[in-house]
């Protein structure tokens, strides 16, 4: 082999390793987002999405239509910055319509993507849904995804009845899934049917587009009796698999009877296809081990505790990843979705309470490129799994409820992944860790040999660069260094942005309020997603610009209201949606106990510029 062979082919290998050359991921292609709050003074808050591969230079200009008359351009100079409007002088009267365009090196080009408010309708501070919410049930958590490929947002909505959690005995109802378009017309409605019971860890459901065909499906466990929205039944319609005996410790679970997992239509709620679960449930008495609360049962409480994600693991492709167990034994099982079939990726299973990632778990999790290849690793509470389906590394600080994983600290190089663990039967261990997720670095713990029960990370400070964080049991406020700089609020449940700095807010329940200077918006006459959780049905970046808006049923279950922040802003940032960590936040949102999204880059108070996102939009063009 020559030098001059040695030395060019030394290049092409050190550019083949630079950021240049990570294939880029698909991700879905979205109009501008316009949305539209009317405002008690008779003017309007406009604002729109900036997509992740616009180019910096690229400006708009906002146009509003009042009945048949000529579009009226709204701004003088067209709009560098923020992408929000006040718009004053309308005509209510009358049916008013309002679309952006860009401008690109003098031309301007019309936009997909338009906001109508109907003539002398009534101003809410909300975007209704009107919801058929089934007799006896309540909406639950959401999740949200382009169902029909025309560049704009529709919901699912998990309708909820009676439910039970694992170590609950008891007969639930069936859960039942709707899909919306946010005009409020309702596209499909499956029912999962009897034999799959109805809980916070039972019911896990993922909205992705996982063909990458530009429009969105659902995946979640199945068994005999699920009806799609065509009325097609999976399995054996008259299979009842409960225990029904009143008397016995399982009375109302299922601890017996084939477990499948499907793929429905986004657009059509139609089975596409249906594969047998991974992993099943073997002997019930083994999924128990080390960790908070982690001794065995054989009532069917550990052995039906399911999480969910979404992760691209060949760094172009996203696949969907099915989760059993985190008290002891887990396995999670990846699965790709191609030409109506689904195909076994991995299965990772830790097997037994002596292997060193059993009971590493949580009640929910995070998903990550954790070590700058481009490719996806699955985050779960004190463990890491490689994009392969090998183990990481695993802390041994066993299973938490609470997880928040970005660059936490921005003087650490990649990202940081912050915790709570629950110290139960014995065992040693911190009640809060720090760890950087490319190794498992612990960089501060806290609490020894502590129960911590919730905890947070965030910037929410306006005066500190790197997240704060705080947790039940103490009145302190952390920086990321494990030092006390203040006095934690009252909250510590979700995060959300909503004012016009790039620090975070708190969300709890039905308020958000700001660190320091108290309450910004309450949702009167809305409440929070049933149960105990206290958290919205979704947070997420689905309409207008970077700022998330919140999910919330009204009180009486005949809406879901999106609530889209007023409050101006001057920072211009793409849409959270197209960052890859945000967008697979929201996939797995709903998850056990729900979590809030986060970025995959620093972002808040002394932040960089954003880095522009690797990816490649599906389809290449919507109308």
């Amino acid at each position: 082999m020559s030098f001059q062979f040695k030395k060019y082919g030394l290049i092409i290998v050190l550019l083949c390793l630079s950021q240049a050359c990570i294939a880029q991921r698909l991700m879905e292609h979205l109009d501008r987002g316009v949305v539209v709050i009317p405002q008690e003074d008779q003017t309007a808050v406009v604002s729109w999405r900036v997509l992740g591969t616009d180019p910096d230079e690229l400006h708009f200009n906002l146009y509003r239509q009042t009945g048949e008359e000529t579009p009226q351009k709204l701004n003088t100079a067209s709009i560098s910055g923020g992408t929000f409007f006040i718009d004053t002088d309308i005509d209510w009267s009358k049916k008013n319509t309002w679309f952006v365009t860009s401008v690109l090196n003098g031309k301007e080009i019309k936009e997909p993507g338009t906001f109508s408010i109907a003539a002398n309708a009534e101003h809410k501070p909300y975007l209704s849904i009107p919801l058929q919410t089934p007799d006896g049930y309540a909406p639950g958590d959401a999740s949200t995804a382009d169902l029909d490929g025309d560049g704009q947002y529709e919901l699912v909505i998990h309708q909820m009845g009676r439910g039970h959690d694992n170590s609950h005995r008891g007969l639930t109802d069936d859960p039942i899934f709707q899909a919306y378009e946010l005009s409020g017309e309702l596209l499909w409605e499956i029912n999962l049917g009897k034999n799959i019971r109805e809980g916070a860890h039972y019911t896990q459901f993922l909205v992705y587009d996982f063909d990458s065909d530009g429009k969105a499906e659902m995946v979640c466990k199945t068994a005999d009796g699920t009806t799609d929205a065509l009325g097609n039944v999976i399995g054996d319609p008259e299979a009842d698999w409960r225990d029904t005996d009143e008397k016995s410790r399982t009375y109302g679970k299922i601890l017996k009877g084939p477990e499948y997992l499907t793929v429905f239509d986004g657009q059509t709620g139609k089975a596409l296809a249906t594969t047998d679960y991974i992993a099943p449930r073997g002997d019930i008495s083994k999924w128990g081990g080390h960790g908070g609360n982690g001794g065995n049962d054989n009532t069917g409480n550990r052995v039906d505790r399911f999480t969910a994600c979404v992760a691209y693991l060949d760094g172009i492709h996203p696949s969907f990843v099915m989760g059993r167990g985190y008290y002891g034994r887990t396995v999670l099982a990846a699965f790709d979705f191609k030409n109506n079939k689904i195909s076994s990726r991995w299965v990772f299973d830790s097997e037994n309470r002596e292997n060193p990632y059993s009971g590493q778990g949580n009640h929910n999790l995070s998903v990550a490129d954790a070590d700058g290849d481009g490719k996806d690793e699955i985050i779960f509470g004190a463990m890491a799994i490689d994009d392969d389906g090998t183990g990481m590394y695993s802390t041994g600080f066993r299973h938490g409820d609470a997880i928040h994983v970005s660059d936490l600290d921005p003087d650490v190089p990649g990202l940081e992944r912050f915790g709570i663990h629950e110290i139960e039967n014995g065992t040693e261990g911190p009640g809060i860790a720090l760890f950087s997720i490319k190794d498992g670095t612990v960089l501060y713990t806290a609490e020894p040999n502590r129960d911590i029960g919730r905890g947070v990370a965030a910037n929410i400070d306006t005066t500190r660069v790197g997240a704060q964080m705080w947790w039940l049991g103490s009145h302190d406020l952390h920086d990321n260094k494990g030092k006390v700089i203040g006095k934690a609020p009252r909250s510590a449940n979700f995060l959300i942005w909503w004012d016009g700095d790039f620090s975070r807010e708190l969300l709890d329940r039905t308020y958000i309020a700001k660190y320091g200077k108290g309450m910004l918006f309450k949702a009167d006459g809305a409440t929070w997603s049933k149960g105990s959780k206290a958290t919205p049905s979704l947070s997420a970046d689905i309409l207008g610009d970077w700022r998330e808006e919140l999910l919330l049923p009204s009180k009486e279950g005949d809406e879901m209201r999106i609530y889209s922040t007023t409050i101006p802003t001057m920072q211009r940032m793409y849409t959270l949606m197209h960052d890859p960590q945000y967008r697979l936040s929201i996939a797995w949102q709903n998850v056990g106990y729900n979590q809030p999204p986060h970025t995959g880059f620093y972002m808040g108070y002394g932040m960089k510029k954003a880095p522009k996102p690797n990816i490649k939009l599906i389809p290449e063009t919507i109308d």
